[in-house]
């Protein structure tokens, strides 16, 4: 495994002839990728002169499903990194940020100008490790999808995440210690200032900090002499088995991926143990082609077969852009199956668990996502339906729910409501 094909992603060689089956899924992508028209603006009045002419015209949709902010470690803001994936022609984008989604409501909020669909993701990090193999342990990144209103069970999720992130702060310490005695000094102040207010830094704010005070000529060299995985400056965090992160994944209403398997030492027993825990995806594809031999592992324990560019926006020639992964349409109808009803059901559960408990914890977990800046306005318990006609008005996931689901949601907000208004009485 390892070496490269140079047929392009999700695509054979020969072109396929449109078939009925390939013009159904094209239907329902499109469907569920086309949000309500972006509001036009002077600054968006020209926007048609630079999409790629199969975007202008309606063809293909193209998805991102693997993007970094300044959130974590990526170089450009949620709103710079869409309005470079919206220059791109990119019409649904997933932000996965390491171990936070702090920048999901900035990308949603600028998203909306673009009439760009944003997944909010995130990327986790993780370990595998096989009891019964002493010394076999290593790092696994586990990409999470979820639908437009963010997971079910958000206050688990979100403690796993808080809590990796404060690992990184230590390990960060724990390779400028290693840095330390390899004679590469590295001060704390230099990270952290790289990193940004209030982000955990990772390998890669220590890699530039190196390449800054002159250590290293680049990231890759820091990464491959001193921070790589078997690098003498590498140092572990506190990250949970991945086994459990995709446990989690799934009962907070996520698809689950694994990110850049042909960076793994055992990929397949890895995959293997993944998938027993319920896992549904494999990143296949990439920039500059399949990678051989993951299709077929892909096949070989039934799981979807996506990619992305993995953009972090530090610019130079090794980078893919964002948007450069191009999907092939059944590919992503694929994708798009499995998950809008794993997406559907925890959109239900957030819905139905405010209408029994409308607190302002449960509000603020409905409109996290939702792109409001006027939340305030549904602050009141009282408003709980309209709240709810809102959420359902306006997220344009709407559609993956049926009408008895949302009759069912607005019947117990208005039992809650006629129950306080008796107490009222």
């Amino acid at each position: 495994m390892g070496s490269k094909k140079k047929s392009k992603p999700g695509r054979s060689k020969k072109k396929p002839k449109t078939s009925a089956d390939q013009a159904l899924a094209l239907d329902y992508v499109r469907a569920w990728a086309h949000p309500t028209p972006p509001e036009p603006s002077a600054a968006d009045a020209d926007a048609d002169d630079f999409l790629p002419v199969q975007v202008a015209r309606g063809g293909d949709v193209l998805f991102e499903l693997h993007s970094h902010s300044n959130h974590s470690d990526g170089f450009l803001s949620p709103s710079a990194l869409v309005e470079r994936a919206h220059r791109n022609g990119v019409k649904v984008l997933a932000l996965t940020d390491h171990d936070t989604m702090a920048g999901i409501p900035e990308a949603v909020l600028a998203a909306s100008k673009f009439g760009i669909r944003i997944i909010p993701g995130v990327e986790i990090s993780a370990l595998y490790n096989p009891r019964e193999v002493a010394g076999a342990g290593e790092p696994v990144h586990i990409l999470a999808y979820y639908g437009t209103c963010g997971p079910s069970k958000s206050d688990e999720l979100y403690s796993m995440l808080l809590n990796i992130r404060d690992g990184r702060y230590l390990r960060a310490k724990n390779m400028l210690a290693k840095l330390n005695k390899l004679k590469v000094p590295i001060k704390w102040e230099h990270i952290t200032k790289i990193a940004g207010e209030g982000v955990a830094p990772g390998r890669l704010h220590v890699a530039r900090a190196m390449v800054e005070a002159g250590y290293v000529e680049n990231v890759r060299q820091a990464f491959n002499k001193y921070l790589g995985d078997d690098g003498p400056a590498y140092a572990r965090g506190s990250e949970p088995f991945a086994e459990a992160v995709v446990q989690l994944i799934s009962r907070t209403g996520g698809i689950s991926a694994l990110a850049h398997p042909w960076s793994l030492k055992n990929p397949d027993a890895i995959t293997r143990s993944l998938k027993s825990a319920g896992f549904n995806a494999m990143e296949v594809y990439r920039s500059d082609g399949k990678v051989d031999g993951f299709s077929e592992l892909a096949d070989k324990y039934g799981l979807l077969k996506v990619g992305g560019s993995d953009f972090h926006g530090r610019g130079g020639k090794d980078e893919s852009d964002i948007g450069t992964v191009k999907l092939a349409i059944t590919t992503l109808c694929g994708f798009l199956k499995v998950a809008r009803p794993i997406w559907s059901s925890a959109m239900k559960n957030i819905l139905l668990k405010f209408a029994e408990e409308p607190s302002s914890a449960n509000l603020g977990n409905i409109l996290k996502f939702g792109g409001l800046t006027n939340a305030e306005d549904f602050s009141s318990t009282n408003t709980g339906t309209d709240v709810v006609d809102f959420c359902l008005s306006s997220w344009s996931s709407n559609d993956d729910m049926e009408d008895v689901e949302r009759e069912e949601v607005r019947l117990k907000l208005a039992h809650y409501a006629a129950e306080q208004l008796h107490q009222l009485h």
